[in-house]
């Protein structure tokens, strides 16, 4: 299972690397063509790489069920998955104008609302 582990935090640190890269050495909002699909695609795999590793961690250190090590890494990589969506959908949401802070409230139940009814 630490191979798996090893796996995302590889991830997280590559597509960290690459949002950065993104971000500083290509402006999203100059170069608007080639960039913000880089932007998006880089900013779903950090957040989603990087929110999976942190829950991993937390679902560990609050046993809250008598899971395993792979089923908890599961779950981490799914809600790891849906937070990155979310705040995906947020940030375009905001380049578009479209967002004010109960429609992104929204956007998080939505996915709240799914991982609970995966859960049960």
């Amino acid at each position: 299972m630490s191979s798996l582990l090893f796996g995302i935090g590889l991830s997280a640190l590559l597509s960290v690397t690459s949002l950065v890269v993104v971000l500083f050495r290509v402006s999203p909002l100059t170069a608007p063509e080639q960039a913000l699909p880089a932007f998006f695609a880089s900013l779903l795999l950090a957040v989603s790489s990087v929110s999976a590793i942190a829950l991993f961690y937390l679902w560990r250190l609050l046993p809250a069920q008598t899971w395993d090590t792979g089923k908890i890494l599961s779950i981490s990589v799914r809600q790891g998955i849906f937070i990155g969506l979310a705040t995906t959908i947020t940030v375009l949401f905001f380049l578009l104008g479209l967002l004010t802070w109960w429609v992104a409230l929204l956007i998080f139940a939505v996915f709240v609302l799914i991982e609970l009814a995966i859960h049960s």
